[in-house]
């Protein structure tokens, strides 16, 4: 560990239900094949680097350690479990191993990166989000869901025959990437239960803009160590990776608001058909989708701007508008219900 925080957070019933790759593999070609599709695709794609490598990991237990990390995401709060997030799911894999890695690679080409740094970037998209429900504790600004999401990527790699000794960059780079996807190390009341859907639109935005600051407080002499150097470069492209929702086509853009939403309620333990959801759905999908898009979101990498800062730009007339009509439209909601049946109107009428 690059910070030096006390490991805690022991395997679970789901770590369990997927103890191997074998395990996962069989699992994902029975329930998923289109990830095994994706990640063909891809090895195709970098056939070249693949070709060339020296001194990266082998590609077979490079995609098993994703494939581990999507079937117990997918079991633990996505579509094969019993503890659904609207949000943080198996399809948020998805959408940043797919098209967004794909754009990352049209605007600054396969040879940008290397061929780790690519599966780096492909194993943060499986690991970031692997925990959800742990409690809140914090050190060095490090969220605990993003501690235990650590811990569990290393045991994976262990599991998938990676080792310290050998693999020293994967384990550094991966760390720092999901320690930089902390939007907050805190609950937003200490009154409530910690709710990672609330904290995107209420935090002070992502840790990876900071992480210079943090690993200069707590590793110094981490300049001179160019394996950290790289993983902080890598950290702030996976942050991008992670919150270009904002460069996706607006009715895209407006979906992934809508599934966050949905997950805040539920981890706030409110109904969308109660009274008592319909100011906060009002309030996030229309100020609350205002503060992140204008106020809090930056890109962090030059990379990411490359990639998707004109998209963002393109998004930014259609957020005003539709903020607007739906504040006129519903001013003063009976329940969530009747604010997401406004704003799914106004969103097919902006299609």
């Amino acid at each position: 560990m690059i910070f030096r925080y006390p490991t805690e957070f022991p395997a679970d019933d789901v770590e369990r239900r997927v103890p191997d790759a074998a395990t996962a593999r069989a699992l994902v070609r029975e329930r998923s094949p289109q990830l095994l599709e994706l990640l063909a695709y891809r090895r195709e794609r970098f056939a070249a680097l693949i070709v060339a490598r020296t001194d990266h990991p082998p590609i077979a237990d490079a995609e098993d350690a994703v494939l581990m990390a999507f079937c117990r995401l997918a079991f633990r709060h996505g579509t094969w479990g019993k503890d659904f997030h609207a949000y943080h799911n198996e399809g948020h894999i998805f959408e940043i191993l797919g098209p967004r890695l794909e754009r990352l690679i049209d605007a600054i080409g396969i040879d940008a990166l290397s061929l780790r740094d690519w599966f780096l970037l492909a194993l943060f998209a499986a690991t970031h989000d692997l925990r959800q429900r742990e409690a809140p504790q914090y050190h060095a600004g490090i969220g605990s869901n993003e501690r235990a999401s650590i811990e569990e990527t290393f045991r994976i790699l262990h599991a998938c025959g990676f080792t310290h000794a050998a693999n020293a960059e994967v384990f550094i780079g991966i760390e720092l990437m999901i320690a930089g996807s902390t939007f907050d190390a805190r609950p937003p009341m200490p009154a409530l239960e910690f709710n990672s859907a609330e904290l995107v639109v209420e935090s002070g935005g992502a840790l990876a803009q900071k992480l210079d600051a943090k690993l200069d407080k707590h590793a110094p002499g981490w300049r001179d160590d160019a394996r950290i150097v790289h993983a902080l470069e890598l950290a702030l492209i996976a942050a991008d990776l992670d919150t270009a929702n904002v460069a996706e086509d607006f009715p895209l853009l407006m979906v992934s608001a809508e599934r966050l939403c949905l997950e805040r309620e539920m981890r706030s333990h409110r109904d969308p058909a109660d009274g008592a959801s319909a100011q906060p759905m009002l309030s996030f999908l229309t100020s609350g989708q205002e503060h992140y898009f204008f106020d809090l979101h930056r890109f962090s990498s030059p990379q990411g701007r490359t990639a998707f800062a004109a998209a963002k730009q393109a998004n930014v007339q259609p957020m005003r508008g539709l903020i607007h009509d739906l504040r006129a439209a519903v001013p003063t909601p009976h329940t969530g219900n009747e604010v997401l049946a406004a704003f799914r109107a106004l969103l097919e009428k902006a299609r």
